[in-house]
């Protein structure tokens, strides 16, 4: 059996035809059988006095049986209650035949109307002399002291008739399933084409060319809206992949970036722990800076490796604590941690309402302080920073704004990745490691929010975190 949907659907067609074809045969078969017999049997029950007169008389030069409506090799015969043959039959033949009719119906040995004053409903039985089946009709006949007369009409056209339009059905039956296994072979060929440029195409995207796309893809035909639907997964699969690749890119520039800041403390843990080993003895001086270095470096590897967990916790999608926390006590607090560490400076906080959001208390102060700590690190101790706290439209806004150097519009695109340093020049003593605003990014996302950075009108960056007030399902 073929494999080939085309050549499936070619057969299965073809076999529909088919079928049609034998059931419509059939049909026409035994509704014109049904019709001949149907006039014969006409004949036969209104030849009751034809027939009589058939049997009665010696025929003349030009009388050879039984006249009209009988047709020809019409039988008549004169019969006893036994079914004893007491006369000759009497047959209609065409005017000037030459030879006298052998054939007769074979009848059974009990007539169907012993008993009867009528003809019998007519019937058929097998016949002789060539002839295969009559069809037949008896009655008792008092003219002829009770014997009877059967009339009997030869199936020999009814057959013949048959037999050509079953040899006509045959023919035209073939013709018609040639004719439409190529119309079908033709129709489902060009119908199926669509789908074998889809294989093709498929075969492409399977080689790594997400790119690719079918066609047709329209909503007017099955075919079509197949091809809406490959292209909206392969526009998702294309957007996994490239999600991917993008998560292992950033994976693989955080363990660089990360080892390269682990290296420098660990390098000078290292250096200062040689000193001690070799010079304690001889100068306790430079034994109290190597120790006091040494701890000094230690804590700010341990700073930073608790934040590289953090970012690690909130970019596996941990749940938060979520409970109603106040933006605006956590600004104050935040602005006051602020002027504890720059008395001289000027910070300002305007947050005139209480803003609720469902959020992780810890994770906000922390990424508010970082906002906050940013603004302070990367400006001259003389610029004013203004923090703010409102709620619009059910976002609660968070915004911090300097009115420093600002940021170049590459630096903006890139201030949130960890690691990432707008100043280049900065040590990493003053500027930390870079992973303050990727804790902001990653806290915010964790609360169903987003961070961004403007330009601060006059000069400056105006940093502004975006959080729902709606209560939010961990």
């Amino acid at each position: 059996m073929t494999r080939s949907l085309s050549g499936r659907l070619v057969i299965g067609v073809i076999a529909l035809v088919a079928l049609g074809l034998v059931v419509f045969g059939a049909a026409t078969d035994a509704l014109l059988q049904s019709s001949l017999l149907g006039r014969i049997d006409a004949q036969l029950s209104s030849g009751h006095d034809a027939a009589v007169v058939g049997l009665g008389g010696e025929p003349g030069p030009d009388d050879r049986g039984p006249s009209s409506p009988f047709p020809t090799g019409t039988v008549v015969e004169l019969v006893s209650p036994t079914g004893q043959l007491l006369a000759p039959p009497r047959y209609s033949v065409p005017l000037g035949a030459t030879t006298t009719p052998t054939w007769t119906p074979v009848l059974p040995k009990q007539l169907p109307s012993a008993g009867m004053d009528h003809p019998v409903t007519p019937y058929t039985v097998r016949g002789t002399g060539g002839v295969e089946e009559f069809r037949v009709t008896d009655w008792p006949e008092n003219f002829y002291h009770g014997n009877y007369v059967v009339l009997a009409i030869p199936l020999t056209d009814v057959d013949t008739t048959l037999h050509q339009l079953l040899v006509l059905e045959l023919e035209l039956g073939a013709g018609m399933i040639a004719l439409t296994a190529l119309l079908a072979w033709l129709i489902i060929r060009v119908g199926l084409r669509p789908l074998e440029r889809m294989g093709g195409v498929a075969q492409q995207i399977a080689a790594g060319d997400l790119s690719r796309r079918v066609e047709p893809a329209t909503p007017d035909t099955e075919i079509g809206r197949l091809g809406l639907a490959l292209n909206g997964m392969l526009a998702q699969i294309e957007s996994a992949f490239a999600e991917r690749t993008a998560s292992e890119n950033r994976l693989r520039r955080f363990i660089a970036d990360a080892s390269h800041e682990l290296r420098t403390p660990l390098t000078s843990v290292r250096g200062y722990a040689e000193m001690l080993r070799r010079g304690a003895e001889r100068s306790p001086e430079d034994s109290a800076v190597a120790r006091r270095r040494i701890e000094e470096e230690s804590v700010r590897m341990s700073e930073m490796v608790d934040d590289m967990l953090v970012l690690a916790r909130l970019g596996q999608g941990r749940p938060l604590e979520l409970k109603p926390v106040d933006l605006q006590a956590i600004a104050r607090d935040a602005v006051a941690d602020a002027h504890a560490v720059a008395p001289r400076r000027e910070i300002t906080l305007d947050a005139p309402n209480p803003v609720i959001v469902a959020g992780d208390d810890t994770r906000l102060r922390q990424a508010l302080g970082n906002l906050v700590r940013n603004a302070i690190v990367h400006t001259p101790a003389e610029t004013p920073v203004l923090v703010r706290v409102a709620a619009v439209n059910g976002t609660a806004h968070v915004t911090v704004v300097d009115h420093g150097t600002g940021l170049s519009a590459e630096d903006r695109a890139r201030v949130f990745e960890p690691f990432y340093r707008a100043d280049p020049s900065r040590s990493r003593d003053s500027g930390g490691a870079g992973l303050g605003l990727s804790i902001v990014a990653a806290v915010a996302g964790a609360h169903g929010g987003l961070v961004k950075v403007d330009e601060t009108p006059g000069g400056g960056a105006t940093f502004e975190m975006e959080l729902p007030t709606s209560v939010r399902e961990a």
